[in-house]
This record gives structure tokens, sequence and C-alpha cells, in this order.
């Protein structure tokens, strides 16, 4: 939106009214911005939205500011209609954030630090709320969108916006000054294997290799750390699967776009103010299994139903994917042992990793870089259990080669080219020897 330009560090673009004001003629302004909104239908409003309501703001403000003797530019006129509709129908200063689609992240840190990420990059802006009272109110309309309050008596929240995108916020007094709001914003453009392979983060033969592994419904697990990827994996990977199979996916907020028409998306539920109500992701896994899943999907494997998803995995629900916060594909495996403890500690660890061993095909490392791309550093494969030890084989590897001119990582992805465990599998839908191609392609 032209008014607000300025909001995403644009050196041409004007800052926004009120920073452009001190003293009286700020008082001036934000006198006319109450005589406007006084005079304003909230309901009206609401259903207007968009366009309409801001050319009638604007002659509202016009009109107002020629009585109240406020002089002000049209220009300024055409701001204030512009961050008043934001307020009202809006998410405030923000709005133009969530409209720029190069942005992939917002965070906010209190009333006057508003940073954003693009391309992989950290960058602050020149937005502002006009105070810690407006950065409330943000932050307690995105908690409402979903039927969740955010406030001193429930400082922290989990929700998401109307076109998808997740939002964490944290309420005074846990965050010391002002509000903070974390939004991932949900991508509009759903990527393919070959789109993530073409932008760098995965070479053509490991993409394929990946693609081969979701038509032959091995179960994967995608693991990285905050911000690597994974959902974006995890979509790209769920293009594969076929538009007859019925598909259940789990989430703490949902935000996957899986674009098959036979999909149960169930989201978690926070206590109420009492502590009760909450249903968790290991219930929501539990209950998945009496829905005759054809695939489970876990945005995010994070407590005890790790070990209900693996069970999931282990009883006929072949084609199943989950994520994890992990640095390695080891690790992965080391952080899915732990988390079946927290919910079986009478179970022994050689049993656990004997169901892990069984359950997971396939690992994919996906990683940021300190240039700011997102790669695929590992694919490994789950042989089996020898001893105490899950056994693995890699599948392909990036190796960093250097920095190009442009600051941009350089690397290679490798491969030993063997022949994997899960090779009848393959050749049961008759891509065993696609998959050799693909590794020996490397």
């Amino acid at each position: 939106m032209e008014a607000e330009a300025g909001v995403t560090a644009r050196p041409e673009a004007p800052t926004p009214v009120a920073a452009l004001r001190a003293g009286p003629s700020a008082d001036a302004v934000e006198r006319l911005r109450h005589r406007v909104i006084e005079r304003v239908d909230p309901v009206v409003a609401g259903d207007l939205g968009g366009a309409a309501l801001r050319a009638q703001l604007a002659e509202l403000v016009h009109e107002v500011a020629d009585r109240e003797r406020v002089e002000i530019s049209a220009r300024e006129e055409e701001q204030i209609a512009e961050e008043l509709a934001h307020d009202m129908v809006g998410f405030g200063p923000l709005e133009p954030l969530l409209a720029d689609d190069s942005i992939s992240d917002i965070m906010v840190n209190g009333p006057d630090r508003v940073f954003v990420e693009v391309r992989g990059r950290v960058h602050l802006t020149e937005v502002r709320f006009r105070s810690a009272a407006q950065l409330n109110a943000v932050a307690q309309k995105m908690a409402a969108v979903v039927g969740r309050r955010v406030d001193e008596s429930s400082p922290l929240v989990d929700c998401r916006l109307p076109d998808g995108s997740r939002v964490n916020v944290v309420f005074p007094p846990l965050a010391i000054d002002g509000a903070s709001i974390s939004i991932r914003k949900f991508a509009k453009r759903k990527a393919d294997l070959q789109e993530l392979a073409a932008g760098g983060s995965m070479s053509p033969a490991a993409a394929r290799v990946l693609e081969i592994a979701a038509r032959c419904r091995l179960n994967i697990v995608i693991s990285g750390g905050t911000g690597s990827g994974k959902t974006t994996m995890m979509n790209a990977l769920s293009r594969m699967i076929d538009a007859g199979e019925r598909i259940v996916t789990i989430e703490d907020a949902a935000e996957l776009q899986l674009q098959q028409p036979h999909v149960v998306r169930l989201e978690t539920r926070p206590p109420n103010l009492e502590g009760r109500g909450e249903i968790n992701q290991r219930d929501l896994v539990k209950n998945a299994l009496r829905m005759r899943p054809d695939r489970i999907i876990v945005g995010e494997v994070r407590g005890a139903e790790a070990f209900d998803m693996l069970q999931a995995m282990n009883t006929g629900h072949d084609g199943s994917y989950c994520t994890v916060h992990a640095n390695t594909t080891r690790d992965a495996l080391i952080r899915i042992e732990n988390m079946v403890q927290m919910g079986q500690t009478s179970l022994p660890s050689r049993a656990i990793r004997t169901q892990i061993a069984s359950a997971v095909d396939l690992i994919v490392q996906v990683q940021r870089m300190r240039d700011g791309g997102r790669r695929v550093t590992q694919i490994s494969e789950v042989c089996g259990l020898e001893g105490e030890v899950i056994t693995m084989n890699e599948v392909f590897t990036f190796e960093m080669e250097g920095e190009g001119p442009n600051g941009r990582i350089q690397g290679r992805w490798v491969s030993p080219a063997m022949r994997p465990g899960f090779f009848e599998r393959l050749e049961y839908f008759g891509l065993g020897e696609a998959w050799m191609r693909a590794v020996r392609d490397a």
C-alpha cells in the first residue's frame, strides 16, 4: 500500500504521519484521529473493508480536519485514512508487512522495534506503533481471530491469522519491553521439490530421490532448527501424495497447505482459564488412528506423542511424515528416543530404538545457513538396529565448497550411490531403478 510503503524500509518512502510530527502537531493529528473514529460505525466499517473503507475514511478525515482547523496535506490525510483502515479491519501498522510477499517473518519487540526477515536476512523496519496500548490491542485481536485470548492472566498464546500465518504472542509482564509478536507468514506460492531444487535448496538428483520416497510411501522425518524450512519441505513432499488417499494432519497451529481433496485437519486446544479442556497432540494422534487414515502428518513432534507417531508408522500407515527439531539426522533419532521416554518411562531404550528403526525409513535434514539460504544438508536412510545402535546410511550429503562473489554459499550434494535397505519397496512401486539412477547422477 503506497501510503505505508515506508514500513518495509524503502528509503524513498515517507515515514508514517505520527512520526513526522512533534509536540502540538502530533497532538492535533491524534485529536483528529479520535474525532474520526467517534463518527465511524464499526459494524459498517467491517462490512465495507478494503478500498471502499479507505475512500470513505479519507473523505471523513478531510471533513473533520477542516472543521477542527488541522492543517495537513492531502497526502497526510490519505495516510491517516490508511492507518485508520488498518486499525479497524486489519492489524494496524503490521498490515503492510503482512501484505508484502517478500517478507517471510515479522518480529515485534515492543512498540518501537519491528524486524522482518527477507530472503533469509533480518532487517529493522521503520514501523512504529503509536503506543504500547495499540500494540496490545493488535496482539489481542490476533488471538481473538481463532477464539483465544492473551492478557496478563494468560500471557502466552499460539494462534494463526486468517491467511494461515503462524503467530506467537508473549504479553507483559512476561515481555518486559512491551508485547512481543512473532509471525511466520503463510507462503501464498506453494513450492514443489523441483522449485526448491531450482532455488538451490537441494540438487535435482536429491529432489528426485525425495519425490520417489514420497511416491513409494516411505515414512519420512524432517529435521532442522527453527526457521530452517521444515514446513516448506513437508508441503513440497505432500504434493507427491495421491489424490485418492485420506490424510489426517495434526498441528499446534495449522499451517500445512495440502492440495489433496481428502484431508482432515486437526489442531490442538489449550486449556481454558480453569486449566481444563486441553487437547494436546498426543490426544489427536491417538484419535487419528481411529479415523481410517492412509497417512498421518504431524506438523511438529515435540513430546510424548512421538511414541504414538511411531506406533502409527508401524501399524500400516505408511507414508506418514513428521518434523522434529534437531541439528543432524543422528540427533533427530536421539531426540525422538528422548521424546518417547517422556511418555513411556518404563520402556527400555532397546525397545524404543527397535520401534524407531522399524518405523522410520528416511530422515531429511534442513538448515538455514549463514547466507540466509535454506538447504537440505543430509538425507539419511535408517537401516536397522545393531546391538544398541541404530545404523544409518547417507543417501545425500551437502559438501560446502566456499562462497561465491554474491556472498552465497556454494557446494554440492554427493551420494555414495548405495542400494537402500528398502529397495524391495521401491521395486514394488516400480521405482527402484529410478532411485539408483538418481543417486548415481549426483
